[in-house]
């Protein structure tokens, strides 16, 4: 049996990230989104999972499907909205858009479009955390979060080596959802073991399969206590599978690179239906409406906010 408060703050969050990205689906045909998006529905049980177990102090860093960790580690959602808008009060002042979210004070590294880049920037925190350590004596943890086609890239395997070999404090996030935009795991890798691959770099290893939510939070927080005391970096694969096309807010079955059996399998398995089941009729609706509000909020936010001034198109190009 699951502690109800740690179920009921699971479902909250991972169900204001599905339906914050359902609303934005539904508006992307307007001219409202200024950027491409990449939604993260049918996945949100990997940043909300990961992020739970963190402490305010961590850091998270993001790749461009970046939505779900954003709000998981508690970034600001009107700010994300207005972002999306374009609209100065966004968290990069309406100038990033959708794959470039970030809000630092919330220990959000900025994110970013190129695949793979952001792995050896979280190294980077990771080693200044490392050494912010003998000063304040507690070992805050970075934890990298990448899909699996970044596995395909030389800084990949480069920051796994330099991470291991200075013991890190990092725990890289792998989100496999089997594709590289279009193409599967199976076209693209000679073996799909993962997990052994990373562990000859003399880093622990772990696999979860079903993207059950509580097995990630378990694992990770485990993972947490194991760094703190020096026992870095781990690696954690975590299976899963994203319910829309690659970029953008449409279901692209019809395309034929993945099966409708394989959609309805992890449909049958999904983490926000599962924790709602878990929960009482009253405090469903609860977090239901709180969640909704939220959203509503944000997007009235975001309609009121100005567009960046003229003159803002060059601050932050050059240091001042």
């Amino acid at each position: 049996m699951h502690n109800l408060e740690l179920t009921a703050r699971l479902y909250k969050t991972m169900l204001l990230i599905r339906q914050f990205e359902l609303y934005l689906a539904e508006i992307y045909h307007t001219d409202a989104i200024k950027s491409p998006v990449h939604l993260s529905v049918g996945q949100e049980s990997i940043a909300v999972g990961v992020c739970d177990a963190l402490e305010k102090e961590d850091i998270v860093s993001n790749t461009y499907r970046c939505h779900a960790t954003y709000i998981a580690k508690g970034g600001d959602l009107n700010e994300m909205m207005a972002e999306l808008y374009g609209k100065r009060t966004g968290c990069a002042g309406g100038k990033a858009g959708s794959m470039h979210l970030v809000d630092i004070k919330r220990g959000i590294l900025g994110a970013s479009a190129v695949v793979g880049t952001t792995v050896p920037v979280a190294a980077g925190y990771a080693w200044a955390m490392k050494r912010d350590k003998e000063k304040t004596g507690h070992q805050r943890v970075v934890t990298a979060f990448f899909g699996d086609g970044c596995t395909e890239e030389g800084c990949f395997y480069e920051t796994l080596n330099f991470s291991a070999l200075h013991q890190l404090p990092i725990i890289f996030i792998c989100e496999n959802n089997r594709l590289a935009i279009h193409t599967p795991i199976e076209k693209r890798w000679a073996s799909e073991q993962l997990c052994e691959r990373v562990a000859t770099f003399g880093i622990k290893t772990h696999r979860i399969t079903d993207a059950d939510v509580f097995k990630i939070h378990e694992t990770v927080s485990n993972a947490l206590q194991d760094i703190r005391q020096g026992n870095g970096p781990i690696f954690i694969e975590c299976d899963t599978y994203r319910w829309l096309e690659h970029v953008g807010p449409r279901d692209d079955h019809n395309i034929s690179y993945r099966s409708q059996e394989e959609f309805q399998r992890w449909k049958d398995q999904d983490q926000v239906t599962r924790l709602a089941h878990m929960l009482d009729e009253s405090h469903r609706h609860q977090i239901q409406a709180e969640v909704k509000a939220a959203i509503i909020k944000a997007s009235e936010f975001a309609e009121n906010s100005p567009y960046p001034a003229a003159e803002e198109l060059y601050t932050h190009v050059y240091a001042s």
